[in-house]
């Protein structure tokens, strides 16, 4: 009998037991860190990780991560407030804040001014910025790619 009028507001999202979305926490760059490309992934500095991170996209870390992060084709950012302790494998890295762990990347490694590395590196390329500070190996072959799907 009523018709009854719809308010002009949208209906608001629920969760429900079932839910995947995905959650994005995004920020500005820190200074220093390469802007992040369409595409890429970037845990904030309040985000706390535990376990295994893998991805295919580019991904940037301000907050902390204690396991392993597997970006086999894609460049790891750490930033100046990340935290990581965990067992890195990726195409890029580059390191502006802290790793605990081995890093082997495909492509290369650079340790920025005030980056901090307690680990092993295997890669082709190293670059350790002055001001950085790094203890343990470097391995550098050119057969990386074949070590790292070993």
């Amino acid at each position: 009998m009523w018709k009854r009028h719809e308010s002009p507001e949208s209906p608001k999202p629920t969760t429900t037991a079932g839910d995947t979305r995905q959650l994005r926490v995004s920020q500005q760059p820190a200074s220093g860190a390469p802007a992040p490309a369409s595409g890429s992934a970037r845990l904030g500095q309040s985000i706390v990780v535990t376990g295994k991170i893998t991805g295919s996209e580019d991904l940037t870390i301000e907050g902390r991560v204690d396991g392993t992060v597997e970006i086999r084709q894609h460049t790891l950012v750490i930033g100046q407030h990340g935290t990581v302790k965990a067992q890195i494998l990726a195409k890029e890295v580059v390191v502006l804040g802290k790793v605990i762990g081995n890093i082997t990347a495909t492509s290369k490694v650079e340790i920025r001014e005030n980056g901090t590395v307690e680990g092993d590196l295997t890669s082709p390329s190293v670059t350790i910025a002055e001001g950085a500070t790094f203890r343990g190996g470097i391995e550098m072959t050119r057969d990386t790619a074949k070590n790292a799907a070993q």
